[in-house]
């Protein structure tokens, strides 16, 4: 059976490779091969990972470590490849097989004849390895490898529509925003290996508290905040709608926005045993819930508004983690997940579906959340409003506190640097013309 949860884990990949090699040699595949192989493989992954969990529940197993040695081993800590299938990574694994190939099903139809389809394909395919790789390591360092697959291919898909600049920009602005958080995580993999030896997440999670355990959990919800962009990175989710529809549900909807709380609950017992970093989750979430309700009330398109929503909800997923309930926190994340990515494949048709609602009502559709605003001062509501329309004020800030500064030092260092030759250059002399 380990084989086949190995071969499951992998297809997506081969895929990827395969349309690769016959893009190189000049063959383009046609639409219809490449949605119902990429359809297939996903449903053959779910059947897989089914059949696991089945066994699992009849033998009575808590958790199926699959190891495959080391990739190097030092004289002090060693990197492992370990794949485990356990209560959380199985439901992820469930989720990441049932939304990638719905996503698949529906973008067959959404992108036919779209000049980038065997690129949307091809990315689509690479994520979802990504993803899977995620859910199912046993290890940080492998973590890592499926977190930057799926950090790649989020920023080619923002990006998809190149020919235009907006998305070309925003996807630019994500890139940074996901180096900044990878930095997070890398220097939480290399604390790990230099204080604890490996970083295997079941040993991270015996980890005793002290301080360099606390380093490393405040480093890892930074890095989950980046994923999620939620805290103090909540600014870039709303430029990511550039993308398609079904690359914004599957990865801002869905799975990718997802991975950074799934990366929360695998070292929950790490953060539990920090103050410190439990008190930075809770911040972080509160916050994020607050000010992406506040923004989610003044968003006039549907795909920004969802996005907002989706930061609201990833919110109260980390405060539930914070205060240790893991299960509820799972069951969140995965309900969210599906609502949340049949919301966004709906979202073109929103209006219709508003004014279908809206006659089924009778004429009369009231507002919601309005009996919110009554608590409030009209003063308050109005700057709260001006707050919303400002995106939080969160560029603003971003600006003034880290982009001005950060220009103003590198116009200072101008000084250290050769100044520029100075010299009469000789023009080049003009041809007459008889």
């Amino acid at each position: 059976m380990n084989t086949l949860i190995l071969l499951a884990l992998v297809l997506p990949l081969g895929h990827f490779l395969g349309v690769g090699m016959l893009w190189l040699i000049g063959f383009q595949p046609a639409e219809r091969w490449l949605s119902r192989t990429s359809r297939g493989l996903y449903g053959v992954a779910f059947v897989v990972f089914s059949v696991e969990g089945l066994l699992m529940l009849w033998h009575g197993e808590a958790s199926n470590r699959i190891q495959f040695g080391d990739w190097f081993a030092t004289e002090h800590s060693h990197f492992g490849i370990t794949l485990v299938v356990d209560r959380l990574s199985l439901p992820m694994l469930w989720l990441t097989a049932v939304l990638v190939g719905v996503v698949a099903s529906f973008s067959s139809w959404y992108l036919h004849r779209e000049g980038g389809y065997l690129r949307f394909f091809s990315l689509l395919n690479l994520f979802g390895f990504g993803a899977f790789l995620v859910a199912a390591s046993g290890s940080l360092d492998l973590l890592t490898v499926g977190w930057e697959l799926v950090g790649i291919t989020s920023v080619l898909l923002i990006g998809f529509f190149q020919n235009r600049p907006e998305p070309v920009r925003n996807a630019l602005v994500v890139f940074v925003y996901y180096r900044i958080s990878d930095v997070f995580l890398i220097g939480a993999v290399l604390l790990g290996h230099l204080w604890f030896a490996n970083v295997e997440l079941a040993d991270l999670a015996r980890t005793s508290p002290s301080a360099r355990a606390t380093t490393v959990a405040l480093l890892l919800v930074l890095a989950a905040c980046g994923k999620s962009s939620a805290g103090p990175f909540f600014g870039w989710l709303a430029r990511a709608m550039e993308g398609p529809t079904p690359s914004s549900a599957i990865f801002y909807g869905g799975i990718s926005i997802h991975l950074g709380a799934f990366l929360l609950l695998r070292v929950q017992p790490l953060i539990a045993a920090s103050h410190l970093a439990t008190g930075a989750l809770l911040a972080c979430g509160m916050l994020t819930a607050g000010v992406g309700t506040l923004l989610h009330r003044s968003s006039t398109d549907a795909k920004t508004s969802l996005a907002y929503a989706t930061q609201t909800q990833l919110g109260l997923v980390f405060v539930e983690i914070g205060f240790g309930w893991s299960a509820i926190a799972m069951i969140h994340l995965v309900s969210h997940a599906i609502v949340r990515t049949a919301q966004f494949l709906r979202a073109p048709s929103m209006l219709h579906d508003h004014q279908h609602v809206h006659a089924a009502a009778g004429g009369r559709l009231e507002p919601t959340g309005v009996h919110f605003e009554t608590w409030l001062p009209r003063a308050a509501q109005r700057w709260l409003y001006r707050v919303a329309l400002g995106s939080g004020l969160y560029d603003t800030a971003v600006d003034r506190l880290l982009v001005k500064p950060v220009c103003a030092l590198a116009r200072g260092l101008a000084v250290l640097e050769p100044p520029p030759r100075t010299g009469a250059s000789r023009s080049r002399p003009r041809s007459s013309s008889r």
